[in-house]
C-alpha cells in the first residue's frame, strides 16, 4: 500500500520538481479524478461540475498536466464556440492514468481488508464475551 500512496504522490513531486505547477496542497486523488474524466467534457466548466470541484481548480490541475505532457488540448475548429476544447490524455496521460489507478485501487483494496479484519475480530470477541 504504501507504495501505491508513493505513485499516486509522484506526478505532484515531478510537477513541483519541474517548476512546471505549485501542487504541494493538491491532493493526489484530485489529479487522478481529473485524469480519470477529463476526454469526456469539451470544457472546464463542465470537468468541474461533473467532478465537484471549482472551476479554478480543474485549470490549475489542468494547465499542470498539460505542461507535463499527460494532456493535450485542441480547439474544436468546426465549432462556433470558438472557447470549446477537447482534452485529450497523451500517451503518456495514458500510462500514469492506469498507473494511478492501479495505485488508487491498491490503497483501497487495503483499506478493505483493514476493514474486514476489524469486522472479523469484532464479531470474535461478540462471541467470545457472549455479548448477543
Amino acid at each position: 500500500m504504501i507504495w501505491a500512496v508513493y505513485r499516486l504522490r509522484y506526478i505532484i513531486h515531478s510537477l513541483n520538481e519541474q517548476g512546471i505547477a505549485h501542487l504541494k496542497n493538491t491532493d493526489p486523488f484530485d489529479v487522478l479524478h481529473v485524469l480519470q474524466n477529463v476526454e469526456a467534457h469539451h470544457s472546464q466548466q463542465s470537468l468541474a461540475d461533473e467532478v465537484g470541484y471549482s472551476v479554478g481548480k480543474v485549470n490549475y490541475i489542468l494547465k499542470a498536466l498539460i505542461a507535463k505532457g499527460l494532456v493535450k488540448m485542441e480547439n474544436f475548429v468546426k465549432s462556433e464556440n470558438k472557447k470549446g476544447y477537447r482534452y485529450l490524455l497523451t500517451g503518456e496521460g495514458i500510462r500514469e492514468k492506469i498507473a494511478l489507478t492501479e495505485a488508487y485501487i491498491k490503497i483501497k483494496k487495503s483499506e478493505y481488508e483493514a476493514l474486514q479484519r476489524s469486522l472479523q475480530e469484532d464479531q470474535e470477541r461478540i462471541k467470545k464475551e457472549g455479548l448477543l
